[in-house]
């Protein structure tokens, strides 16, 4: 078979030329793929503050806690390039439905789980089902929506991110405090919004079938999700069950480079790769790439420990606590959906970028500066500051990538820059988890000499000290531990954000296109016919 012929059948056009969708059809398809949205993010968050008692119900340890916490992480992030690619090749609602079901499949498991083992399981299962609806929400909508037209339903992806990441642990808290509910609800409460989402779709999403030779890279599959998962598993235990310096580093570094190393030989060389490395040859995909693991590092490893400093170093309830981060979601909910509304009416969007980086930053070094006695106005208005620059920049950066890409590679590029959010989200919980602990070992260290340490009852993994146990005394210096340390983690997280607002600035912006992924599918592929038909075959010999 020639090239040219082969090129044909990975970009073959739809049956029937697509045509664009009115915004009333975009909103219907739009409301299935933002149920599912929420359940992919409500899945990761809603835990976070039922941890400890659904752990102190199973009869779990310390290390269970730390399992339960990051399977659920490392699964989406390890298989999100696979649904990328899945989408590229198959109909992009079914694999949207399929894993919509594996998400309730998990969430029963885990609902109705009489052990540790189970449940982590179970995580496994949502966490490959949040894969698939991080990953695929966002193909589908570059697939029916044109760039130009997208950023105003960006913002209100943007939001549903934030109500989904910031509530997630609110509701997870009111479920724990309320008696006749319990933490296995936390689990329950995403199966009538995923069942929901898939009738939404079969109604609503309208997808042209692509018919393609499929070739699957199994073999480079393997190594990817190999090699990140030796590397996520060293970032999530390293510093809590091992030290940094130790064999078990040595082994999980070595094990995960080595594989990664090994995929990327694979990958070069397979017609169709689950990451194809020219994209990469491309400068915007390369920098919003770069600047999105950056982002994920600084937000998800900045906030991911605002709870724990609420109830702690602020003496709040879990549900208090929950309510304590609305600030955070305001300002995200505004700043993406208002960028989104602009950025659509005039096709601008690069000074949105930068604003983002430079107000993320700002509010980072903001946080930096409080305590154990930081009043709630001020922790407001540094926590809206924060999510304002989140929301300018966090789902603006794929936008920008999609626009800059062929048709046929909008689930690649969509899938690598989801994946390396998720990664640095990963990366930047473990690192500043370990620097929390240290902090606080060292304060408590500072105030009641070497035995302070054992008072610290936790890191930022695990186990958390029950404040109404403590006398008034210890009560205090445990507040003001924790708040010194959680300052030092936006004090860590700043620079990743300014490294981000480095990155943007060298994207060259260019105008948003106003053609759909399947129009431009349907022109790409109706060019390379003719191209491959106006160009005389090779001689034989």
């Amino acid at each position: 078979m020639d090239l040219k012929k082969d090129t044909l059948s990975a970009i073959e056009a739809p049956e029937q030329a697509p045509t664009s969708m009115t915004n009333r059809q975009i909103l219907q398809a739009m409301s299935g793929l933002m149920a599912g949205m929420f359940v992919a993010i409500l899945a990761g968050t809603v835990v976070a503050n039922a941890l400890p008692r659904i752990i102190a119900d199973l009869n779990g340890s310390q290390s269970s806690y730390t399992w339960v916490v990051t399977s659920e992480l490392l699964a989406m992030t390890a298989t999100v390039p696979l649904w990328g690619k899945l989408s590229d090749l198959y109909n992009k609602k079914l694999l949207l439905q399929l894993s919509l079901a594996m998400f309730v499949v998990g969430s029963l498991l885990a609902g109705f789980s009489q052990g540790v083992g189970l449940l982590i399981f179970s995580r496994v299962v949502q966490g490959i089902g949040a894969g698939g609806l991080t990953a695929l929400a966002q193909i589908v909508m570059a697939a029916v929506i044109p760039p130009r037209r997208l950023g105003k339903y960006s913002g209100i992806f943007g939001a549903v991110f934030a109500v989904g990441t910031v509530a997630g642990p609110l509701i997870g808290g009111v479920l724990v405090d309320t008696s006749w509910l319990g933490w296995r609800w936390c689990f329950f409460i995403g199966v009538p919004f995923a069942l929901a989402a898939i009738l939404m779709l079969q109604r609503t999403l309208r997808l042209p079938t692509v018919r393609r030779e499929v070739k699957i890279d199994y073999l480079g599959a393997f190594l990817i999700v190999a090699g990140v998962s030796a590397l996520l598993i060293w970032t999530s235990l390293a510093g809590n069950q091992f030290d940094w310096a130790s064999w078990q580093t040595f082994a999980l570094t070595a094990t995960g480079v080595v594989l990664l190393v090994a995929a990327v030989f694979v990958e070069a060389r397979v017609p169709e790769p689950v990451i194809p490395l020219d994209i990469f040859r491309n400068r915007t995909v390369t920098l919003t790439t770069v600047a999105s693991l950056l982002v994920g590092v600084a937000m998800f490893g900045g906030t991911v420990f605002l709870s724990q400093y609420f109830q702690i170093a602020l003496g709040k309830s879990p549900t208090v606590a929950g309510l304590m981060s609305l600030p955070m979601i305001l300002g995200l909910l505004v700043s993406s959906t208002v960028a989104g509304q602009i950025i659509s009416a005039t096709g601008k969007w690069k000074v949105y970028l930068i604003a983002g980086g430079v107000i993320m930053t700002a509010g980072l070094g903001m946080l930096a500066t409080i305590s154990a006695d930081t009043g709630f106005g001020l922790l407001s208005l540094y926590m809206a500051v924060l999510g304002i620059g989140v929301g300018l920049l966090m789902q603006n950066l794929v936008l920008v990538a999609q626009n800059d890409v062929p048709a046929a590679e909008l689930g690649a590029a969509t899938s690598v820059l989801s994946f390396f959010r998720s990664m640095g989200g990963t990366i930047g919980t473990s690192v500043l988890g370990a620097v929390l602990a240290n902090r606080v070992a060292a304060e408590m260290t500072k105030s009641l000499g070497e035995s302070g340490q054992g008072a610290s009852g936790g890191s930022g993994h695990g186990a958390v000290p029950d404040m109404s146990k403590l006398p008034a005394a210890m009560r205090e210096i445990v507040e003001h531990a924790y708040g010194v340390a959680t300052a030092e983690l936006f004090l860590v997280a700043a620079p990743f954000a300014a490294l981000a607002l480095v990155a943007v600035l060298f994207i060259k912006e260019k105008p948003l296109k106003t053609t759909s992924g399947m129009e431009r599918l349907a022109e790409e592929s109706k060019q390379a016919e003719e191209n491959a038909k106006a160009t005389p075959p090779a001689p034989v010999g």
